[in-house]
């Protein structure tokens, strides 16, 4: 299992839906953050959504901010899984920026050493068996 800390930025430049991240199989990711700032002195509203096939889900709808204010949104860590996205649609264009910062743990890895390992005793037991 690794566990990683990153981050993702975008520059809302149209009103056209962005997606922020798509967490892949075999991963969950904590989301510690979603910073949103706005730097042209205007006041947008910013929609935050979660995604899953088919099913979306409002996060944040018509978040609303002062002219070049930064704010926070979230107030807990927010789990993400395996196949979800994290998309945001802005009202306005070329007037925020968004920084998601998360946790991203990848279960596959360590699955995938767990298997790796238990190839190779197999293959020892196998040449012990041989030389006995």
């Amino acid at each position: 299992m690794a566990n990683t800390y990153k981050n993702v930025k975008a520059d809302l430049t149209s009103t056209g839906l962005v997606v922020l991240l798509n967490v892949p199989t075999g991963s969950t990711c904590i989301i510690k953050s979603i910073l949103i700032s706005e730097d042209t002195g205007a006041t947008p509203t910013i929609d935050i959504t979660l995604v899953e096939s088919a099913n979306i889900f409002s996060l944040f709808k018509s978040e609303s901010l002062s002219a070049n204010q930064t704010k926070e949104l979230l107030t807990q860590p927010l789990v993400i899984q395996a196949g979800q996205e994290l998309k945001a649609q802005a009202s306005a264009g070329n007037q925020l920026h968004i920084v998601v910062s998360y946790l991203e743990i990848t279960w596959l890895n360590w699955l995938g050493y767990q298997q790796k390992m238990l190839m190779m005793l197999g293959v020892w037991y196998h040449k012990i068996l041989q030389m006995h």
